[in-house]
């Protein structure tokens, strides 16, 4: 059914506070029912002869929408700024409803506009109704997210969760209304504040500076966003990079040609968390980094933190870099959804496997390790596949003539949780 057949029309209410489009005055005087939220009823003139109902639980309105549209009866659905971002048109579509939607400035939009930063490469997620933790991790990976929260996982759940890394949070309360208010807060200070519902968090990262290695008090701290479009896009130069792509010492680096299957079995995306323990040149995480997903990186040895450092900032990735020794470095970080285990030994594993990740890699040159470690994964409850990888490259000779050279073999192990 067309738009303007619709008998069913969705109106948002602006977030930013200017008056409700002039399509809503006519949509009201046909309508027989109209829903939403209290707030939303209270701010429109209500027709004296049409019906309410007041959105909470979501199942009983929509029957009742259903039940308009089934008898003729034209319907008004108010929601806030733009009811299509993560919003109620997915719902009123899903049982079939034909729709004429209205949109206003979204809260997303407000908030952005009263931070004064443009968001044409920022991501939008949100924890309404739903795990918070993708969304933190975007928060983790990404320079600019804005995050739709609900209580219970708002800005204080958020700011605890990214306590370690850079970033500087903007809590925008009750847009549009008398009690407006946005402040600016670090991760710490969100986690010990309360926050009125509903509020919309953006997550900036603070730069870091390239000489002091530290973050800047740079005051937009958005300067490293893709130019792309495209902020969770795959990295237009691709992954499994040649080893001369980063910074390495004696050949502490993972070669391409496994890189290339540890990253695809380690499923690297927007909204997962990555560990890359014993990093070395950090080459694995960073990649998973381009991919979209959050990345710490364990490294017990501080000069190799700092080439991970490096290589971060030349890659244009956010990796956050733990220096320790594992597993005891491994307490209180965030629960992972896969590691990447490229050095330590028994102990470093069996830690892995209490934190009961989706997925867990390993690299092992010693042939003596892989049953020990496939034992200790399978009594964990985990599906184990492996490879063994034996590369050779072109390599010239003299004359013009052309060899093979032998990479050394790696045999890859891979753990899946039913």
């Amino acid at each position: 059914m067309s738009a303007p057949d619709a008998l069913v029309t969705v109106v948002g209410l602006d977030a930013a506070g200017a008056p409700p489009h002039p399509a809503l005055a006519s949509a009201l005087a046909g309508a027989g029912l109209l829903v939403g939220a209290a707030r939303h009823l209270a701010a429109v003139p209500v027709p004296a002869d049409a019906e309410t109902v007041v959105l909470g639980p979501l199942a009983p309105a929509l029957r009742r929408l259903v039940d308009a549209v089934a008898a003729g009866v034209p319907a008004v659905v108010l929601a806030s700024g733009d009811p299509g971002l993560f919003g109620i048109v997915r719902r009123l579509r899903v049982v079939g409803l034909p729709l004429r939607v209205v949109p206003a400035v979204s809260s997303v939009a407000a908030a952005f506009a009263r931070a004064g930063l443009s968001w044409d490469g920022a991501a939008v997620v949100t924890a309404h109704g739903r795990d918070l933790r993708p969304a933190l991790n975007a928060c983790r990976a990404l320079p600019l997210v804005a995050v739709l929260t609900a209580p219970g996982a708002g800005a204080a759940e958020v700011g605890a969760a990214l306590v370690g890394w850079p970033r500087r949070l903007l809590v925008a309360e009750h847009l549009g209304t008398d009690t407006e208010r946005v402040r600016e807060v670090t991760p710490e200070q969100a986690a010990e504040a309360a926050w009125s519902d509903p509020h919309v968090l953006l997550s900036i990262a603070v730069p870091a500076d390239p000489v002091l290695d530290m973050p800047t008090s740079d005051p937009v701290g958005a300067g490293a966003l893709r130019v792309d479009n495209q902020p969770a896009a795959a990295p237009a130069g691709g992954w499994a990079l040649p080893e001369d792509r980063y910074a390495h010492r004696d050949s502490m680096i993972t070669k391409s040609e496994v890189r290339a299957l540890v990253v695809a079995r380690l499923r690297p995306r927007l909204g997962r968390l990555v560990w890359d323990i014993g990093a070395g040149s950090g080459s694995v995480g960073i990649e998973c980094a381009s991919l979209g997903a959050a990345v710490l990186a364990v490294e017990r040895d501080p000069g190799s933190a700092a080439t991970i450092r490096h290589n971060a900032a030349a890659h244009a990735v956010d990796v956050r870099i733990v220096v320790g020794r594992a597993p005891a470095v491994l307490d209180g970080l965030p629960e992972p959804d896969a590691v990447f285990v490229g050095g330590g030994g028994v102990d470093v594993l069996t830690a892995v496997l209490a934190r009961r990740p989706g997925r867990i890699v390993l690299t092992l040159a010693a042939l003596d390790r892989v049953a020990p470690a496939v034992g200790l994964l399978r009594a964990a409850g985990y599906t184990v596949e492996g490879s063994q990888l034996s590369a050779a490259r072109l390599a010239d000779l003299p004359g013009g003539s052309i060899r093979l050279a032998a990479t050394n073999p790696v045999v890859v192990l891979t753990g899946e949780r039913p």
